[in-house]
């Protein structure tokens, strides 16, 4: 999925053989094991209407995981430019002949 069509943040969906909706608040996600190892994802939710009860309550997960787009997050040119810097950074990775993981804050503040 390419980097532009990430659901915003904000977003609450339903993932397949979900019971409960998430809401959306990280995009672009890396989860390293104990053994190192990274597995990448396109999201990180929470529970709706609960929110961030705790990180054993924050689920990564992939946008074909996604049953449902309940509602769409905020968008705005701050997020567009976020977007495109994102996706210039994971480009540049990949040209690089390098495994796109992602940027901290600083490599995407815009501001």
């Amino acid at each position: 999925m390419e980097i532009a069509e990430l659901l915003p943040i904000g977003s609450i969906v339903l993932l397949k053989e979900g019971i409960k909706r998430l809401m959306i608040f990280g995009i672009k996600q890396t989860d390293v094991l104990e053994d190192g190892t990274a597995n990448d994802y396109d999201y990180v939710g929470v529970l709706y209407p609960e929110g961030n009860v705790g990180k054993e309550y924050q689920f990564l997960f992939n946008h074909e995981n996604i049953a449902e787009v309940i509602f769409r997050g905020f968008e705005d040119t701050e997020r567009d430019d976020f977007i495109s810097t994102l996706t210039t950074y994971y480009k540049q990775q990949l040209e690089q002949g390098g495994q796109p993981t992602p940027p901290t804050a600083e490599e995407t503040d815009n501001g």
